[in-house]
């Protein structure tokens, strides 16, 4: 998910009473819910692809940074108030964080992009397809609950304050819901597309059933139909349907043969959950067609050619 949704989630969950627990609550909860993407530094070098959602986002990495982000911490509490440190409990600290950095590659695994949740032991890539990258909806849901909890946050108000946390409570308790509910509603189109695809022809294929931009309520298809990719959507009335259009994008993965095997090539490959390969005869463009329907995406790489049809 986007970095404002992880802001938000830490920030939500402050105001549901948490930010009492201990001095630097606040900071934890928003920082945890962020620090997997420490690997956004790799973006300045060529592994940028190949890095992002890995080691920082699996199993070890869960395990780690919540020790990481608790140092860090006690060891600005001890610079910052250098003559008088500030009463802090690291135990809590520790606790906290370890919730906010675990729903950073939850909310990750909900997208198409995907997660390596069993990083460095395994680099299998996972998806929940079931969320947007940018869902304006969990938005305004984690939002209402951040503004409602400060706002009812008053000096000598405590009746209100408890207001505004349980607020903030029941704000989160929707967004969980709607979280689940958008991951049944995913499950549903994909056992709708399954069922419509093996009428067709029977025998398994790989399928993405995601949602598109603000209309959450739907879910859009990609088939792999062997030597090409097609694209449809699933329509929910008056009976559940999958409806396939016209567009289809073919692999031509045989343009590949040949191309010297770059990081930036490799890392793609490794990430590309539908690879497909064009060529104008002067460059090949290689790109993943659950971003770029014969278009281009932001992952995608193009090779140039040279006389004897490779570079």
């Amino acid at each position: 998910m986007d970095n404002l949704c992880h802001s938000l989630v830490g920030a939500a969950l402050a105001e549901t009473g948490l930010r009492r627990r201990t001095r630097y609550a606040t900071a934890a909860l928003v920082l945890g819910a962020n620090f997997p993407d420490i690997d956004i530094a790799a973006g300045f070098s060529e592994h940028g692809l190949g890095f992002r959602r890995g080691i920082t986002h699996g199993i070890l990495a869960l395990i780690v940074l919540p020790f990481v982000l608790t140092g860090l911490l006690l060891v600005w509490n001890r610079l910052a108030t250098r003559s008088s440190p500030l009463e802090t409990s690291s135990t809590e600290l520790l606790k906290l964080s370890a919730l906010a950095i675990l729903t950073h590659p939850i909310l990750d695994w909900m997208n198409v992009y995907g997660m390596r949740w069993l990083m460095p032991f395994d680099g299998t890539w996972y998806y929940g397809d079931s969320l947007f990258i940018v869902d304006p909806w969990l938005l305004l849901m984690l939002g209402a609950a951040w503004i409602g909890g400060r706002r009812a946050r008053l000096p000598d108000q405590g009746l209100r304050r408890a207001s505004g946390e349980r607020f903030a409570r029941r704000m989160v308790a929707l967004s969980v819901a709607y979280v689940v509910g958008m991951m049944a509603l995913t499950r549903w189109g994909q056992a709708v597309a399954a069922r419509e695809l093996d009428r067709e022809s029977p025998g398994p294929r790989q399928l993405m059933v995601a949602p598109p931009f603000l209309e959450s309520w739907r879910r859009e298809v990609t088939v792999d139909a062997g030597t090409g990719y097609r694209f449809g959507s699933i329509d929910w009335v008056p009976r559940p349907t999958l409806e396939l259009s016209q567009d289809a994008v073919a692999k031509q993965l045989e343009l590949l043969d040949g191309l010297p095997r770059t990081v930036a090539l490799e890392d793609l490959l490794d990430w590309a959950r539908f690879p497909f390969a064009e060529t104008d005869g002067r460059m090949v463009h290689v790109d993943d067609a659950r971003y770029a329907r014969g278009g281009r995406s932001f992952a995608g790489i193009v090779v140039l050619l040279v006389e004897d049809g490779r570079r």
